[in-house]
């Protein structure tokens, strides 16, 4: 199975996932799928593949569903709400940072067949970490600002406007923070570039694609199918 087909079966499963956890638990899944985004993504970006012909990183699409869950609580539920995502997003990466950074320094068994793996991926982590937690936090409360600020400007409506226009302008923010923390210095230029490159092509697909989600999230609301959503207006 090539790189792309799987981009793309991994793209509809993380959408499954987030949209199952908001249909089962409303506003509590929402809150549960950004930490799980966040740590699923910072382990798998360490990652490199092909992708559309470019040098990619993975997580591109977990992280990138982040910005669909704070887009849906700023819709469906508070502002606040949102914001509160976010710090759980941030406290889970300090956590993991830390948590595994202090399991790689116990010394090995004998028979232990996991370590170098563990010093390999979680070693790049403490850069890895500081960039993520810089571009989690611009790219996030930027999101959730722009969001509201789109809501506001359209008056409620046109629900593709504030959940494009807010994650395009956040994915910016998010790629030029934290690709240059992570790896400037680690990969070549023209191999730091490519990643730019894919990183904004990636996530804008799959910002252009949750824009389905979103609408069939606002059916759901619609249809009194989310039991903890109150009071909702949109046109």
């Amino acid at each position: 199975m090539n790189n792309t087909l799987l981009w793309f079966i991994m793209m509809a499963v993380n959408f499954a996932f987030i949209m199952f956890a908001f249909r089962r638990w409303g506003r509590i899944g929402l809150l549960v799928w950004i930490p799980i985004s966040c740590i699923v993504a910072n382990i798998q970006v360490t990652k490199n593949v092909i992708l559309f012909g470019f040098e990619a990183t993975l997580g591109n699409i977990v992280y990138s569903t982040s910005f669909l869950a704070t887009d849906m609580l700023s819709e469906f539920y508070r502002k606040e709400d949102a914001k509160q995502a976010v710090g759980f997003g941030f406290f889970a990466l300090v956590a993991m940072t830390v948590l595994m950074q202090l399991a790689i320094l116990f010394v090995p068994s004998q028979t232990d067949i996991a370590g170098p793996s563990l010093n390999l991926i979680f070693g790049l982590m403490p850069r890895i970490a500081i960039g993520s937690l810089a571009a989690y936090l611009l790219s996030n409360y930027h999101d959730v600002w722009s969001y509201a600020f789109w809501r506001k400007r359209t008056h409620g409506r046109h629900l593709w406007i504030r959940n494009n226009f807010s994650t395009f302008v956040s994915q910016i923010i998010d790629t030029l923070v934290f690709t240059l923390i992570a790896f400037y210095g680690v990969y070549e230029n023209g191999v730091l570039i490519q990643i730019m490159a894919s990183t904004f092509l990636l996530k804008w697909i799959v910002a252009l694609a949750d824009t389905s989600m979103i609408y069939l999230a606002r059916y759901w609301v619609k249809k009194d199918l989310i039991k903890d959503v109150v009071d909702y207006r949109c046109c």
